[in-house]
């Protein structure tokens, strides 16, 4: 676990560098630690390598170079071979297990200094390796260890001596003189990551309140869950060699090493167990609203059809026309959430069977739920009520009401009592934002309200 500061490399600093010396020093010991380990492969996760909100980009071909121009040290150059064996078989594992991670989209093929700054202090001390380059990804960060693993079921089918770099910085929002300022989520994030990684507690990674890693302007976090997942079940001697966050931005390192087996460490089946179990509890007290959908969510994943409609749902459901939202969770974490404002359909039934069907595999933002996801899945049912003209954001209660923003022909809807969503002024301009409708732009304003179904 390393960061990356382009003010690190003297080059750069120009003596600037002596404010963050511990960092230096715990550097070049992380760099020895890769020496001693004597890897064919150093695998590297950058922040700044080529990024998607739905795709890990894994960086393609033999080779890549790069410089540290953009920081005023252009004579900092270096090229790097890449192992294309070990590349090529992390992306055919992805792709057999359904992970979105592969060689598609590479924008610039140069190297990033989330990678060249680990690289530069890595090669005064080793330099025979072939790297993997990975990207971080806006998926979640159960995705981000799985394919962590496969990283580590690639390896041992080559038989690759590995190292993992996890390049990333912590908060950087650690002080008001900063170049993001201050936030009090910044020392927070910091002090529970360095107890976290400085344990070797990998489990806690995939629990963090996402809420802080974003008001903390956190940068390495996915970077560092990949690492973890390469590391599943394996015991690790954990190690951690320093912190600082004397330039308002955190700078951790520490470095692991495997000692064997620990089946007690697969991080990601304790936490998929609790969802099993928390999806099931969740499941025994379902209406038949939810039920329904889900019903419909299963049997499309699994078959592709549409089941049969329940004979005994009540009259309300199949006499009734409104518009639905259904929405799916797995954890904390949305996995799909799709609606009508008004009826489009004949029934709440058919609205509900086909708005879950299009939350499953549909919704933009995600891939299609994958049959093993299924069992994780939480469903909620939203029935809209008649929407009514209000004057202005004052009739508005971001509780109890769900808010239409109209200009022409862009309408954009937001449900009520959304986690994160604290204000109305944070409601319509989400709502804006999803209408394309810029935040200085007038619009027209609709309130509803909603029975929501668990």
């Amino acid at each position: 676990m390393v960061p990356h500061p382009p003010l690190i490399v003297p080059e750069v600093g120009r003596g600037g560098e002596s404010v963050i010396r511990e960092t230096t020093d715990s550097y070049v010991k992380a760099a020895e630690f890769i020496r001693d380990l004597a890897p064919d492969t150093i695998v590297l996760s950058s922040p700044h390598s080529t990024m998607y909100a739905d795709y890990l980009h894994i960086s393609p071909g033999s080779h890549a170079s790069g410089d540290l121009g953009m920081f005023g040290a252009p004579q900092v150059h270096f090229d790097a071979d890449y192992d294309e064996e070990l590349s090529s078989g992390i992306c055919s594992l992805a792709e057999a297990k359904l992970i979105p991670a592969g060689f598609e989209g590479e924008r610039d093929s140069s190297l990033d200094h989330g990678t060249m700054v680990p690289l530069y202090f890595i090669r005064q001390k080793y330099t025979d390796f072939k790297l993997v380059r990975l990207a971080i990804s806006g998926i979640s960060l159960e995705e981000h260890y799985r394919l962590g693993q496969i990283i580590s079921e690639a390896s041992d089918i080559l038989g690759r001596r590995v190292v993992y770099v996890a390049s990333g910085d912590l908060s950087h929002k650690l002080q008001e003189d900063g170049p993001y300022g201050f936030d009090k989520a910044g020392p927070e994030y910091d002090s529970k990551i360095m107890d976290v990684m400085g344990s070797g507690r990998f489990g806690e990674l995939l629990k963090f309140d996402p809420v802080l890693c974003d008001d903390a302007a956190e940068c390495g976090h996915r970077s560092f869950v990949i690492m973890a997942g390469a590391l599943d079940g394996k015991a690790v001697e954990a190690r951690m060699l320093s912190h600082q966050d004397v330039t308002g931005v955190g700078y951790g390192i520490c470095t692991y090493k495997v000692t064997g087996e620990d089946s007690s460490r697969r991080f990601l089946d304790g936490l998929m167990s609790e969802r099993v179990s928390e999806a099931a509890e969740r499941k025994a007290g379902e209406d038949p609203f939810v039920s329904l959908a889900r019903l419909t969510v299963e049997t499309y994943i699994k078959r592709h059809t549409l089941p049969e409609i329940p004979v005994d749902l009540p009259q309300e459901m199949t006499d009734r026309k409104g518009g639905v939202f259904v929405t799916l969770h797995i954890g904390d974490r949305l996995r799909g959430c799709i609606g009508t404002i008004s009826p489009v359909r004949q029934s709440i039934v058919q609205e509900i069977m086909a708005n879950a069907i299009s939350a499953c595999t549909r919704d933009p933002r995600f891939n299609p739920v994958r049959p093993d996801e299924l069992p994780l899945i939480t469903y909620s049912v939203d029935v809209l009520g008649d929407a009514e003209d209000i004057d202005s954001e004052d009739s508005l209660d971001v509780k109890r009401y769900g808010v239409i923003v109209t200009n022409g022909d862009r309408k954009g809807l937001l449900l009520p009592d959304l986690d994160g969503v604290d204000t109305v002024a944070e409601q319509v301009a989400i709502a804006r934002s999803k209408a394309g409708i810029a935040q200085d732009e007038p619009v027209s304003l609709q309130r509803f309200e909603v029975v929501r179904h668990y």
